[in-house]
């Protein structure tokens, strides 16, 4: 017996405000459109539930507004700088604004608009490079952010 994940659903009332949001705010595309449910290419999915479905019979309709606090959803991008400055164009409440992990990947946290946390990070590779090009060795580098050696002395080979 094979058990594998296929996806990260969230249940919403609102759901062509979120369907734009994550369409046009954090640019994910869709894969399959049913109408009521949409999987974007990532695994993330929306649901707005139907009276008829199991689902809602057991949990009914009443949706939590203030998100789910043990839920992050997470991205990742090359971009970090170019991301962030487009999402000024927008009126997005924020958990924080540019802060840099202790780990050395900087991220940004907000809210999607039923309340649920999204981060965005460099990519691993993007915070990598970042360090060796202010000057730090690659031992540096892995010490600084806890990715393994081997790793670090891949990623700078192509700088």
């Amino acid at each position: 017996m094979k058990i594998k994940f296929h996806s990260t659903v969230i249940m919403t009332e609102e759901f062509e405000l979120m369907k734009s949001f994550y369409q046009n705010i954090l640019q994910q595309e869709i894969e399959f459109d049913f109408g009521n449910c949409i999987g974007f290419k990532n695994g993330l999915s929306l649901w707005k539930l139907k009276e008829e479905y199991p689902i809602t019979k057991k949990l009914g309709r009443t949706f939590d507004k203030s998100g789910n606090k043990n839920l992050e959803i997470c991205f990742e991008t090359d971009d970090f700088e170019l991301v962030v400055e487009n999402f000024k164009n927008y009126q997005l409440q924020y958990l924080h604004e540019e802060t840099e992990e202790l780990w050395g990947q900087q991220t940004i946290r907000f809210f999607d608009p039923e309340n649920n946390l999204i981060e965005i990070g460099e990519t691993i590779p993007c915070f990598v490079k970042r360090f060796k090009n202010q000057g730090m060795t690659e031992s540096e580098v892995s010490q600084r952010t806890s990715v393994p050696l081997e790793l670090v002395n891949l990623i700078c080979s192509n700088l």
